[in-house]
């Protein structure tokens, strides 16, 4: 294991290092949609998002600055985070790389509260946008939850995507085990 420092006031560690730890952080799969300023869909594959608040609901996203569905949300102020399941590593593949809105030529798709959501995952919630804050080369959007799918119980049926030590992977559930809180 090799060890980094920062110093105060003089270097960062190496951005390698910090690479080398960020991808054993796991995180669920998802796909946040938005709609263009000509109508068109838009969306991204993201893997850094988590719920903030139940009351009121709120989930928070980090997105990539340079991002158009970023530019979008900022103007139509509301947007779809889906969660995808196990075995929706093409549709995540889908999302993570270039292409606008014929990202979506290729899936099925709806539209809810003017964005446009996708059939088929695991669970979705549509959001308003409530803030934005930029940090480095990412922007963490928080947004209020106004409606919200999801598929089932999770014992019930396919366990969500994750992606980490930069693959996808699946939970593996050990049967009868169950955590009491």
């Amino acid at each position: 294991m090799k060890l980094t420092l920062a110093r105060t006031g003089t270097a960062e560690p190496d951005p390698q290092d910090c690479l080398d730890l960020y991808r054993r952080l796991a995180g669920p799969v998802t796909v946040v949609t938005t709609c263009g300023p000509d109508g068109e869909p838009l969306g991204l594959t993201a893997s850094a998002v988590t719920t903030v608040s139940l009351r009121p609901p709120m989930l928070l996203a980090c997105l990539s600055g340079g991002s158009g569905t970023l530019a979008a949300l900022r103007t139509r102020r509301t947007f779809a985070v889906h969660l995808l399941r196990s075995g929706q590593e093409a549709l995540a593949t889908t999302f993570a790389g270039p292409g606008g809105s014929g990202k979506f030529a290729r899936v099925v798709f709806g539209w809810e509260l003017g964005v446009p959501v996708l059939d088929g995952t695991l669970g979705r919630a549509v959001c308003t946008l409530v803030e934005e804050r930029v940090y480095g080369d990412h922007s963490v959007v928080v947004g209020r939850v106004v409606s919200v799918r999801a598929g089932g119980s999770p014992d019930d049926g396919p366990s969500p995507l994750l992606w980490v030590d930069r693959r996808f992977r699946a939970l593996a559930g050990v049967e009868g085990e169950r955590g009491e809180s």
